[in-house]
C-alpha cells in the first residue's frame, strides 16, 4: 500500500504546484523554464510510476488491499456507459471543436468521469484511494482553472462540425478498443475478450 500512496502523495504534489500561478511562476523564474518544465515532467513521471507499481502489486497482494464494499454486477454498466464520453472529452481536449469550447476543460471532465467510472466497479481501498484522488484532484483543478481563467492546451482555439467529428470518431475508436482488448492488454484486467489478458 505504501508505494501507491506515495507514488499518489508526488503525482499530486506536483501537480498542486500550476494550480498556484504564484509558486509556479516563481520556481520557472528562479530555475527557468526549461528546468522546471524538465523536473515537473520527471517528478510526475516518477509519482506515476510508483502509483502505477503500487497498485499493481496490491492486486497481487488481496491480503493487503481490503475489500470495503462489492460493487452490484449492475455497476459495470454504468462504467461503460460514463467511459463513453470521458473517452470523447478526451479526444476533445487535443481537438479545437464546440465539444471542446463548450466542456471549457475536457480533459479534467474525462478525468472526472474516469475516475467516478472506476470507483463504481472498484471497491478494495487501494482502487479508492487511486480513483478517489483523482477524482478530488480533478474537482480542485476544474475550479482552480476557473479561478485562473486557464485555457488548457489548445489557449482560445475554437472549432466547428468537422472538430466535433473528429472528437467523437476518436474517442468512440478509443472507447472500442479498450473495451475490446486494450483495457486486457494495458491494465491487466480485460472487459470483454478474456483472450487479451496478460
Amino acid at each position: 500500500m505504501l508505494p501507491l500512496i506515495l507514488g499518489i502523495v508526488v503525482f499530486f504534489a506536483v501537480h498542486l504546484v500550476p494550480t498556484s500561478p504564484g509558486l509556479r511562476n516563481g520556481l520557472a523564474e528562479r530555475f527557468g523554464e526549461g528546468p522546471y518544465k524538465a523536473a515537473f515532467s520527471l517528478i510526475s513521471l516518477a509519482g506515476f510510476a510508483l502509483i502505477v507499481a503500487g497498485y499493481h502489486k496490491l492486486q497481487l497482494m488481496p491480503g493487503k488491499n481490503p475489500v470495503l464494499w462489492t460493487p452490484p454486477e449492475l455497476m459495470r454498466h454504468f462504467a461503460a456507459l460514463l467511459m463513453l464520453p470521458s473517452m470523447i472529452l478526451l479526444a476533445a481536449a487535443y481537438i479545437p471543436s464546440r465539444i471542446r469550447t463548450g466542456a471549457r476543460h475536457p480533459m479534467l471532465a474525462a478525468v472526472k468521469l474516469w475516475a467516478l467510472a472506476h470507483l463504481l466497479v472498484n471497491g478494495d481501498l487501494g482502487a479508492v484511494l487511486l480513483f478517489g484522488s483523482f477524482l478530488a484532484y480533478a474537482i480542485y483543478d476544474r475550479i482552480s482553472v476557473k479561478e485562473r481563467a486557464a485555457a488548457g492546451p489548445l489557449g482560445a482555439r475554437t472549432g466547428g462540425l468537422a472538430g466535433d467529428l473528429a472528437a467523437i470518431g476518436i474517442g468512440i475508436a478509443l472507447y472500442l478498443f479498450m473495451l475490446l482488448m486494450g483495457h486486457g492488454l494495458l491494465i491487466g484486467v480485460p472487459i470483454l475478450n478474456p483472450s487479451f489478458a496478460p
